[in-house]
């Protein structure tokens, strides 16, 4: 009985983070850029919650929802920064999952976001 609740609520977990995404429309980083791995990481495991155009992601399409992620075109993050919410599950903890990637693929992403978030800071 315990082993059938584990596994609906994994299925439901997996469920409900793949709901969150409203979508992406490709990596727009170039194959040959050294940071083009860290944007297919992003991409597989960030856009669910996180806008980052060189990504291709668009996060969440209800702003208003609460597993929305910062968007990152708006927002600039250092590369210790973004390790740190990688590793912590956010500043606060309470919804991005930690560790969603770790080991290099982390360091990847974490570099990637540094080197592409914020494109759009200071436009408004």
């Amino acid at each position: 009985m315990r082993a059938v609740l584990i596994t609906t609520l994994a299925i439901a977990a997996a469920c409900g983070l793949s709901a969150c995404g409203f979508g992406e429309s490709g990596v727009t980083v170039s194959k040959s850029d050294p940071d083009y791995q860290g944007a297919e990481l992003f991409a597989a495991n960030c856009a669910g919650c996180h806008t980052l155009t060189p990504a291709g992601t668009e996060g969440t399409g209800n702003r208003g929802t609460r597993v929305q992620g910062p968007n990152l075109d708006q927002r600039t993050e250092t590369h210790s920064s973004a390790l740190f919410v990688i590793r912590n599950g956010g500043y606060s903890g309470a919804i991005m999952p930690q560790n969603i990637v770790v080991g290099d693929e982390a360091e990847e992403v974490a570099r990637f976001v540094a080197k592409y978030a914020g494109k759009d800071a200071g436009d408004e």
